[in-house]
């Protein structure tokens, strides 16, 4: 355990930090989840309302470097990939 002061406050903002950042990934995945349901489903407006949120939602944690900017991207595209293919088979 921190003797220090500064240390201690540290440790106080670090813990509020990992919680924050714990809270974004878990509502990201809570999102694609979503997202994945609706692919299954077949509802497609719904799935496109969806990836917005998602892309809006990662590219945010991105920036805050919650999750990696390339980690990000790839998983917009393949869930971008994801809704495309459901759409061309719909057509």
């Amino acid at each position: 355990m921190a003797n220090i002061k500064s240390a201690k406050k540290r440790i106080q903002t670090t813990k509020k930090k990992t919680a924050l950042n714990r809270s974004r990934k878990s509502e990201i995945k809570t999102y694609i989840k979503r997202f994945d349901l609706a692919i299954e489903e077949g509802n497609v407006e719904e799935a496109q309302e969806l990836l917005k949120i998602i892309d809006k939602k990662l590219k945010r944690a991105a920036h805050k470097n919650v999750v990696h900017k390339n980690a990000a991207s790839r998983k917009i595209s393949s869930l971008t990939k994801k809704l495309n293919t459901k759409i061309n088979e719909a057509i």
